[in-house]
């Protein structure tokens, strides 16, 4: 017999646990495209949709239970609660100019629950990262005969929590919402380093900026079913655009030592420390639309487009041009293929996933648009169950991505992100009667 208390203090547990692994904000990106806006943006797939690509069009695509952020309308399918876990990691390189630089990052991705309702409405709620920021590089420079060798770099991020909604109305018409807070801390610097300069005082200014506040996002799904077998999802997604608040602090101090890399100095003292300065953050629109076409337990085969208008990112009043962002968009094909669902071959029970991507990025550095392609493979990997209640699988997806070029104004990176799911499908807060 289940003990459901149990349940619940394990559940609530977990859940503190890695809110406070999370909450920390840890950086999972070595990207010098990260120093701009908030960092650089995760997205809103699990796993087994990061897979193939596309989430917006998506609902009920085999007989697990899955929860799909990316669209809050999909939550009216839950039929059982949902526990959904996973990591993260990537691995790559960046080049310029003939230097090269590897990188690794791992860390926790997101704790993420959803409970059914009623038989076309669920609840669902988690944490999941928003955004990372990550980079360190130089870049000299000589003014006349003098040389200065300017230091940048940052870490941090954003975390988010959500509380979403969504439901099904007749046969073919579901809506949904979440509710985000948003937050998280920053921190920015810049160092003017003197290396040649015998006794030169090396100046650095220093940025904090503490992050939060509320976002909202919108769905809908429209479905039907042809033939009684091939069925058929248009979505769209989109948010409520808002403002943010951040509470900054700069100090300006000077460091000692003739650096010849971009290493970090000592600081000897300060000269300059506010605290406390507040300001609006303005963020952008963001629009999604999908399609997918499916054949349940079978296949699926779908495509997603996007924009967000950040071009009208504000932090403050300051103008969005020396933020280096533009209105950025993309698109994604992809699908899914599970041989047999009913083969005593595990193999051919397995999902397997496939999806390209295009993005135009939201960053701008000169005239130099900085684009990424990308090509992802996934498995979904159920696993056996002891109860005919309970069913699990293990999602696997990993993306190749290139972003950047080889333009002197660019850094080219090619890198390998890993995410791993798990996804348990449970009947709980439910009551059985027995005969």
């Amino acid at each position: 017999m289940i003990h459901y208390r149990k349940m619940v203090r394990a559940t609530v547990a977990l859940f503190l646990i890695a809110f406070s692994l999370t909450a920390s904000a840890q950086t999972s990106t070595s990207s010098p495209y990260s120093k701009f806006g908030l960092g650089e943006l995760y997205g809103d797939q699990l796993p087994q949709f990061r897979g193939m690509g596309i989430s917006t069009g998506v609902r009920d695509f085999d007989s697990y239970s899955h929860i799909n952020v990316g669209n809050p309308a999909s939550y009216s399918t839950i039929r059982l609660t949902t526990i959904d876990v996973g990591l993260y990691g990537n691995y790559g390189n960046m080049s310029r100019g003939g230097v090269t630089q590897t990188n690794a990052n791992f860390n926790l991705n997101h704790l993420n629950f959803a409970i059914p309702t009623s038989e076309k409405s669920a609840l669902s709620f988690g944490l999941m990262p928003y955004s990372s920021v990550g980079y360190s590089f130089s870049s000299p420079t000589t003014i006349d005969t003098l040389n200065i060798n300017n230091v940048y770099s940052g870490d941090g991020g954003i975390s988010k929590a959500y509380l979403g909604y969504g439901i099904q109305f007749g046969k073919n018409i579901s809506v949904g919402f979440n509710a985000n807070y948003l937050f998280g801390t920053i921190k920015n610097s810049q160092e003017a380093q003197y290396p040649l300069s015998q006794g030169a005082l090396n100046t650095k200014i220093e940025r904090r900026r503490y992050i939060n506040g509320l976002n909202f996002d919108y769905g809908a799904q429209y479905n039907t079913t042809f033939n009684d077998e091939l069925n058929m999802v248009i979505g769209y997604s989109g948010n409520i655009s808002t403002s943010m608040r951040i509470k900054e602090s700069e100090v300006v101090y000077r460091t000692f030592g003739n650096t010849t890399d971009d290493s970090q100095n000592t600081a000897l003292d300060s000269i300059s420390f506010s605290e406390g300065q507040k300001k609006d953050i303005t963020m952008p629109m963001t629009h999604k639309v999908g399609i997918s076409f499916s054949k349940s337990n079978k296949w699926l085969i779908g495509a997603d487009a996007h924009m967000a208008n950040w071009s009208d990112y504000r932090e403050g009043d300051s103008n969005p041009v020396t933020q280096d962002l533009q209105n950025s968009y993309g698109v994604a094909l992809g699908g899914q293929i599970t041989p047999d669902m009913t083969s005593t071959n595990y193999f051919s029970l397995v999902d397997y996933k496939l999806g390209v991507k295009y993005n135009k990025t939201n960053v701008k550095i000169g005239n130099q648009d900085v684009n990424e392609m990308g090509v992802s493979i996934g498995f979904g990997l159920p696993l056996p169950s002891n109860r005919r209640t309970s069913f699990y699988k293990v999602n696997f997806s990993t993306e190749f991505v290139q972003r950047g070029s080889s333009d002197v104004s660019l850094v080219k990176e090619n890198f390998v992100n890993f995410r791993l799911g798990f996804t348990l499908n449970d009947r709980w807060f439910q009551r059985y009667k027995y005969d």
